[in-house]
């Protein structure tokens, strides 16, 4: 917040103006000393006074620090300077402003239009005909190939003491920073439901602002969302004028300037920055979701402009932004392969890689997460693979940069680690059972086995499994409120988190959580590589416990059970349970065991 003050004053407060004339010196006033009244004085050496007789017209609060602690020093101070109010520095900010160069081809002749193709082509084949082009490129060819020949001569970068062992650096103990803190401008306050760094050096960063609390009948709630300049941090770079809040943004990463997000009324819609927080075009409502969408990602195509995007309303529908009017391709989440929209699982997050372009991952709020493959021939056969994963909703599903085939999960109280190769088993990995619900998560991008969870006590969780696997490396108290949504940078340094009354919070890691060890990725490999196997094994080993229950009930006669029977069995089991877990927290009272089994006979 800038603050500034302007002092005014009236022409006619200025005064008469003064003339000057020359004259000889003259004694007004001639006072002898009286040697009578030294008595009454007491002598104070030494002595430093400074007077200014201009008027002061400026505040700084140095001013106020000087005199408050009796510094001496003419610095052009009155008598008796007017306070500093607020103690701030009357100090112009500083307006940073960025501009561009236009970049020109030179070097041709003034008779030559270098934007003309064929005219640069034609002046081109005149030069290399000439006979002074020829010995020119032989002369400097041989040249060139001596430099090349002794370059290649000595490898300077080659390493003598590979084996020897590395020094061992002090390493920086687990800790973090708050670098930065954004908040949202408008009253009432609304939920930070998305971050997206941009891809040129997360310079800036996109929030998505939206009230999801249901049948929220607020009017006076604010539809944009912003673009916030991590160097002007104070106030947005851009505001994004929707039609309905935004509840996720995407940068382009082919086209910076291209911004994709859904609405929490199904649309979609993409802004250009260059053109300021219109956007550009909106899919119609009747085309659109019927949900809002929890999902939107760009997908890696020749032209830049194909994205898809997911939502509760079971489907998941592919866009091209030039032609915004219909979807180019739909797909039902129905995991019976019905393609029926009764039953399909809503998808309230949504995941894709680079690295494997045809296969994304959704994560429904049934609990299930979807391994879809768009090159499948028919719809059914374009839901690849179905993994029960939580018993809540999937908040976040995403794939570890370094390995495609492992993802992450976050849901219910718990975060889990899955791969591909293992159809129907469980997760290879998983964390400890929180007290508090997992919000979010994310990968490292320059760690393999280091990832973040957020909590909704607000607290942030930093996880490196190759250090520990049962509690977090460190964890992190943001807010009281909980953190919604987590996006790390690229250089992995820095982490954006954001709350549900829209503070975004921008914390900076130790540099341990951020540097690439030696041997580190092929620990890690080896790590999920093992669990993997032991998954399988245990799979297997259920299987042939089922198939020899079966087995065995076949060749047992059939008996007729006695449901009484089998109610009493089952409420006694019940109840020796809870007497051996309250006898192990050391919560049993023996006479208060004894009346309450009487009580319960």
């Amino acid at each position: 917040m800038e603050i500034k003050y302007e002092y005014v004053r009236k022409r006619s407060e200025f005064g008469r103006p003064c003339s000057f004339s020359d004259f000889l010196a003259e004694v007004t006033v001639d006072i002898p000393p009286d040697p009578s009244l030294a008595d009454d004085f007491i002598p104070q050496d030494p002595v430093d006074f400074a007077v200014q007789e201009g008027p002061v017209m400026a505040l700084h609060e140095v001013q106020g620090w000087r005199l408050a602690r009796g510094v001496s020093g003419t610095f052009g101070l009155s008598a008796s300077p007017p306070p500093c109010p607020h103690g701030q520095v009357n100090t112009e900010r500083v307006e940073v402003a960025i501009q561009g160069v236009n970049h020109v081809e030179g070097g041709w002749p003034k008779h030559v239009d270098y934007k003309n193709s064929e005219l640069t082509t034609r002046y081109r084949e005149e030069v290399e005909r000439e006979e002074i082009y020829t010995r020119t490129v032989q002369r400097l060819g041989s040249l060139m190939e001596h430099y090349i020949r002794q370059n290649n001569t000595i490898d300077i970068y080659e390493e003598y003491f590979e084996e020897e062992e590395e020094e061992d650096e002090e390493e920086e103990p687990p800790s973090y920073k708050t670098i930065n803190v954004l908040r949202d401008p408008n009253l009432p306050k609304r939920m930070a439901t998305r971050l997206s760094w941009h891809p040129d050096g997360n310079r800036s960063v996109a929030v998505a602002y939206c009230s999801m609390e249901f049948q929220d009948s607020r009017r006076d709630m604010c539809l944009d969302s912003y673009i916030w300049d991590l160097e002007k941090p104070y106030s947005p770079e851009l505001s994004l004028k929707p039609s309905s809040p935004a509840v996720t943004l995407e940068y382009n990463s082919k086209d910076w300037h291209h911004v994709l997000g859904g609405c929490y009324n199904g649309q979609i819609v993409y802004w250009d920055t260059r053109k300021g927080g219109l956007p550009i075009e909106m899919t119609p409502v009747e085309f659109s979701h019927r949900d809002p969408v929890y999902g939107a990602c760009w997908l890696p195509s020749r032209t830049g402009t194909e994205c898809f995007s997911g939502s509760t309303d079971g489907q998941v529908l592919w866009w091209d932004i030039r032609k915004l009017s219909q979807p180019s391709d739909k797909l039902i989440l129905d995991i019976t392969r019905e393609d029926q929209l009764q039953k399909a699982l809503g998808a309230i997050s949504l995941d894709f890689a680079p690295t494997m372009p045809t296969k994304f991952l959704v994560g429904t709020e049934q609990g299930v997460i979807i391994s879809c493959n768009r090159d499948a021939k028919t719809p059914p056969e374009k839901i690849a693979n179905i993994f029960r994963s939580h018993i809540g909703a999937v908040y976040r599903v995403t794939r570890s940069p370094f390995f495609p085939k492992v993802f992450l999960s976050v849901g219910d109280w718990t975060a889990r680690i899955w791969t591909e190769e293992l159809m129907d088993s469980s997760s290879i990995m998983e964390t400890k059972y929180h007290t508090p619900y997992l919000l979010d998560t994310c990968w490292s991008p320059l760690k393999p086995a280091v990832f973040f969870t957020s909590k909704s006590d607000g607290t942030l969780d930093i996880w490196d499994f190759l250090f520990h696997q049962k509690e977090p490396a460190l964890s992190i108290k943001v807010s009281i409120e909980p953190l919604l949504s987590l996006c790390s940078q690229d250089n992995g340094r820095i982490i954006g988190c954001s709350t549900r009354m829209g503070t975004v919070f921008l914390l900076e890691i130790s540099s341990g959580f951020c540097t690439l060890r030696k041997n580190e990725k092929t620990l890690t490999s080896s790590m999920f590589e093992r669990e993997a196997r032991r998954e399988k094994v245990l799979q297997d080993k259920h299987r042939e416990r089922l198939v020899l229950q079966q087995e065995r009930a076949r060749a047992r006669p059939e008996e007729q059970e006695d449901p009484h029977e089998v109610f009493k069995q089952a409420q006694a089991d019940f109840r020796a349970n809870i007497k051996a877990e309250r006898r192990r927290r050391g919560m049993e009272d023996p006479e208060e065991g004894e009346e309450g089994e009487a009580a319960a006979e």
